[in-house]
Order: structure tokens, then C-alpha cells, then sequence
């Protein structure tokens, strides 16, 4: 079941909100969440449910004897054991066949390891289960006696599936008393309609406009123009998909009482790679950061230790997304590039113009996404080809031609959607202090109401389109 989805709209959501509102206990409706959560999940995986809640309760068990024991030993013994635990279903699920297939390769052996399916999700609860155990160990939270609690943590649905990966320690307070005001209500809803019409509006059509490029095929047949065409594309379809799962979780556990943290601001914007990942995927890199970059010894240690904890987080980062040597390539590429932004050309840059460094941001993250789409090398240097000119399609091809021609001036208008157009709109009907007019009020209402119709009813039309990160 996905957000976008006349299931989830028409009776799951409504369902939902009719029996955890009919009740104010916090009680009731932790439980009427959690139960709710789990059917969630359980549409996609009906088995590995279970495997989601044996891993939480095993660091609920592991998190309480943390807590209880003052021996420095007994407690990072403990940690180690929740650490495994947690990795142990998403290092078999996500890698075992990637590792298995590269050591048979190493040794020219003729097989290949089964493909295994991958449990909806994993990548990101693996994650928050460590949060727990990890903030517990730190004590930068205390731990949940109520196992239920935990469990509602780990599986609350909003943010289950792909993300924002939030932190047990932001959290942990409203598992055991939040409340939700007519205004929270409102504006969750808001955002969550933001996240849908972002979602069905534009990455559904982005990928529909990019279906009838030439990206996925073989890259030889791209021109120069086309090469880059799909590739933006591609890039706007990723930021509009994943960035619309991210509003439509906040906005949801508004509604429910939850405040997650804000997961993109507006990324292309960036004036630099550094800035790039400030912005995109930011509880990612925030998750990254305080529980591997930091404890590695960050930037204290010297230029060179600074320079190996990088080459340990952007490995990282690229394996998470993926067991495929594209995805570490691609770790490596940004590595390189913060590397030399921080190290090499960081007085350059500081005299370069503003609009350029812009520029030059977004091309290198354009690229970027390249990498990222391939998993097969051949195609993928096909098209980097191809992107400066060494392609087999010449400047100009037929398949770019008939995009434009079928869809004119929409991948502008996708651009255009990419900027802050939202705090724009309200700083036009702003009344002062922050506020809103009545008039910009009402605009919004009567623009949200359309908003929601209109994917309605590309929804009727549209074929079933998941969420691209649900694979990662």
C-alpha cells in the first residue's frame, strides 16, 4: 500500500483517523496506531512483519539492560549485540547475494548468487532501530519499559517505509503524551495534500515524460541534448518523488501528533556539493553524521583522519542505497568531490560567483544521478558519454524531438516546481509577523481542494507507480 494509492485515501486513511480520534487516551490510540501500522506494512510484506518486530523487541530487551548495568564492559557488549541484531536481516537481505557474487568473481568462479527479495523498508527501520539501542547506550534517552512503544516507534507508518529516518531521542517524549490541535490537523493535512499533488502531479509525470527517452536503453543512441534531457529528467523525478513520500510522512504525523524534521529544502538551490547534502536526504546525513562520522572522531582528529572518516561515510552511504557497484561508485564520486570542495578548491570557489558555483552544483549532482540510475556500466558510460558529446546520437535525436513535441514546455515548468515557489506564495500574502492574510488563507484552501482533485484524478488514469526509494 503506498500514499498515493485510492486504498490508502479512501479507506485506510479514513478508518484510521475515525478510530484513533473517536478516543483522547494516549493509551487507545497508541494502540489503535500500532495495529494500524503493522496492517500497513503487512500489505506489502505479510512475512517479514515479523521480521520487523523480532528485531525491535530483541533491542527493547537489549536497550533495558543498557540501562540497568553501570559496567562499561557488560554495557558495550550489550550494544554490540543490538547492533548485529539489527544489521543482521538487512546485511543477508540487501547484500549477502552482492557479496557473494563479487567473491565469486574475485575467484573466476561461473556462478551467481540468487537475487533475494527485499523486505519493503528494511534500509530505513534498520536505522531507527539503531537510533534506539545506539541514544539508549548514550544515554541521550532513557529506554521504553512499554515494549508496545518501541514497536509503535520502529513500525509507525507514516514514516515506515521511506522515511524521514527519525531518531529515537526526537521522539521518545511523544510515544508517552503528544496531542493534536485543530491547527496541527489542518496543517499536516496540508502538507500531506502537498506531498500527493507533488507526487502524482509531477514525478509521476516526469517518469512518464522520461519513459519515452532513451534512459534505460542503451546509451549509444542518445544525442547531446537528449543525454541531458533525460538525465534531468531523472534528476527532478528523484527530488519530486522522494521529497513528496517525505511531506506526506510529516504531514501525516502532524496529524497524529508526531513533529519529524524536515527531510529536503529544496536541494538544487545548493551553491555547492557540501550545501547539496545539507539539503537533500537530510535525516540521512544527519543519521550519518552523529552515528558514524562523529564517533569515528569527525574533523578533531587531523586533515588525514578527517579525509579516511569521509571515505567510511560515503562508502557507506552508497552501499545503503543499494548492493550494486553504481551505488558505491557513486558514493565515491561525492567523496571526491567534498574532499576536494573542502581541501583543494575551497579558496577558488570562495571567488567564484554565486550564479556559477549554482551552476556548476547542479550539473556535478545531474551527473551524479547518472551514476546513481545504472547498474549496468556499459549503459552508464554510454550515456556520461554522450553527455559531452561522444555519443552515437549526435546533438539532436528523434526520441528528444518527440518529447518535446508531445510535451512542450512542461519539463520547464518541472524545473520551475524545483524552487521555493510555496514561501514565495506566502511571503506575497503575507500580513506581517509570519502571518498569513485571510485572502491567502482562503487562496490556499481553494488551491489545496484542486490540488487533491487533480491527483485524483490522474490517479484514475495512471498505472500502479510506487515510490522510487521503496527499492532502496
Amino acid at each position: 500500500m503506498v500514499f498515493s494509492s485510492t486504498t490508502f485515501l479512501f479507506l485506510f486513511l479514513p478508518a484510521l483517523l475515525v478510530a484513533y480520534f473517536c478516543r483522547k487516551g494516549i493509551r487507545w490510540r497508541n494502540g489503535v496506531l500500532l495495529v494500524f501500522s503493522l496492517i500497513f506494512y503487512s500489505f506489502g510484506e505479510p512475512v517479514w512483519v515479523l521480521g520487523m518486530i523480532g528485531v525491535t523487541l530483541i533491542n527493547w530487551f537489549v536497550a533495558l539492560r543498557i540501562y540497568g548495568t553501570r559496567r562499561r564492559r557488560t554495557r558495550k557488549l550489550l550494544l554490540a549485540a543490538g547492533v548485529v541484531t539489527s544489521l543482521i536481516l538487512l546485511v543477508y537481505f540487501k547484500y549477502s547475494s552482492f557479496l557473494a557474487n563479487t567473491v565469486y568473481g574475485l575467484l573466476g568462479m561461473d556462478r551467481v548468487a540468487p537475487e533475494r527479495h527485499l523486505p519493503i523498508g528494511i534500509s530505513f527501520y534498520t536505522f531507527q532501530v539503531l537510533t534506539y539501542t545506539v541514544d539508549v547506550y548514550r544515554k541521550k534517552a532513557k529506554p521504553q519499559t512499554n515494549p508496545c512503544r518501541t514497536l509503535l516507534y520502529i513500525s509507525c507508518f507514516p514514516q515506515l517505509i521511506a522515511g524521514p529516518i527519525v531518531q529515537y531521542s526526537d521522539v521518545a517524549e511523544a510515544l508517552s503524551q503528544r496531542k493534536t490541535t485543530p491547527t496541527d490537523f489542518y496543517r499536516g493535512l496540508q502538507r500531506f495534500v502537498l506531498g500527493l499533488g507533488k507526487k502524482v502531479l509531477l514525478a509521476n509525470l516526469c517518469g512518464e515524460m522520461l519513459e519515452a527517452t532513451a534512459l534505460g536503453g542503451t546509451g549509444a543512441q542518445l544525442s547531446l541534448l537528449g543525454s541531458w534531457l533525460s538525465a534531468a529528467l531523472y534528476t527532478m523525478q528523484l527530488y519530486f518523488d522522494f521529497s513528496a513520500y517525505s511531506d506526506m510522512a510529516i504531514g501525516l504525523g502532524r496529524i497524529f501528533g508526531f513533529s519529524y524534521k524536515e527531510n529536503f529544502d529544496h536541494p538544487y538551490l545548493s551553491a555547492s556539493v557540501t550545501e547539496f547534502w545539507r539539503r537533500w536526504h537530510m535525516s540521512l546525513s544527519a543519521f550519518f553524521r552523529d552515528y558514524v562520522y562523529i564517533p569515528l572522531g569527525g574533523n578533531r582528529r587531523g586533515t588525514g583522519r578527517t579525509i579516511l572518516n569521509l571515505a567510511i561515510v560515503w562508502s557507506l552511504t552508497g552501499l545503503w542505497h543499494g548492493a550494486s557497484w553504481n551505488f558505491v561508485l557513486w558514493g565515491i564520486y561525492y567523496y571526491a568531490l567534498l574532499v576536494l570542495e573542502r581541501f583543494v578548491l575551497r579558496q577558488a570557489l570562495d571567488r567564484t560567483p554565486a550564479f556559477l558555483r549554482h551552476i556548476l552544483t547542479l550539473l556535478l549532482v545531474t551527473v551524479g544521478w547518472v551514476i546513481f540510475y545504472y547498474t549496468d556500466f556499459s549503459a552508464m558510460t554510454e550515456h556520461l558519454h554522450a553527455l559531452v558529446g561522444l555519443g552515437g546520437g549526435g546533438f539532436v535525436d528523434a526520441k528528444l524531438l518527440s518529447v518535446l513535441k508531445q510535451y512542450t514546455v512542461l519539463p520547464l515548468i518541472m524545473a520551475l516546481c524545483c524552487l521555493p515557489l510555496q514561501s514565495w506564495l506566502k511571503g506575497l500574502f503575507s500580513r506581517g509577523h509570519g502571518g498569513v492574510s485571510t485572502a491567502g488563507e482562503i487562496l490556499g484552501a481553494v488551491a489545496l481542494t484542486a490540488i487533491f482533485l487533480l491527483s485524483l484524478l490522474f490517479l484514475m488514469g495512471q498505472t500502479y507507480n510506487p515510490f522510487i526509494y521503496f527499492r532502496f
